[in-house]
């Protein structure tokens, strides 16, 4: 079933803005990453906006707030990390929140709010980004109850439509 969209390319100010958003949003310099001269685009649909930079679907609007996508490799590679058990894999690829029980071990460190990548402990892939519901020093010492809020995760509507956008 073919989306309604349209796709265009944002002006060098509201590229800027949108950047300086993600920076704050992620605590990362993306103008380091990606150069002063930056080509951003964005993929509007039913599903939602997601914004192409120089080619790549790297973020996604979450109502007013600008998220990274998983398939954004740098976000990824850097990003604090929340590995869960083989069993938790299935829920959490289904939209749930992460729940402490199904948490092997927390990589990195991060605050209440901050964007957390899920990760199986097999193979290390990512499976959803979340925001967390507590610091990671707490996520360590919890036992029961939801640690993380579930965002965007593996075949969710904006993988699926940012999939289409790499082709």
């Amino acid at each position: 079933m073919p989306q309604k969209q349209r796709r265009y390319l944002l002006k060098s100010k509201q590229a800027k803005q949108i950047l300086n958003e993600v920076s704050a949003r992620l605590k990362v310099d993306v103008e380091a990453l990606f150069g002063s001269k930056t080509d951003v685009e964005i993929a509007e649909s039913a599903v939602g906006n997601i914004y192409l930079v120089n080619g790549k679907p790297l973020f996604f609007n979450v109502g007013e707030s600008v998220m990274p996508t998983l398939l954004f490799q740098d976000f990824v590679l850097r990003a604090p990390k929340i590995v869960v058990d083989m069993g938790a894999i299935p829920y959490v690829c289904n939209g749930a929140d992460v729940m402490a029980p199904g948490i092997v071990r927390v990589e990195g460190e991060f605050g209440k709010g901050d964007l957390v990548l899920v990760v199986d402990e097999k193979h290390g892939k990512p499976l959803a980004l979340g925001e967390s519901l507590q610091g990671s020093e707490s996520v360590r010492s919890t036992k029961q109850g939801a640690v993380v809020k579930n965002v965007h995760f593996v075949s969710d509507k904006i993988w699926d439509f940012a999939k289409t956008l790499t082709g």
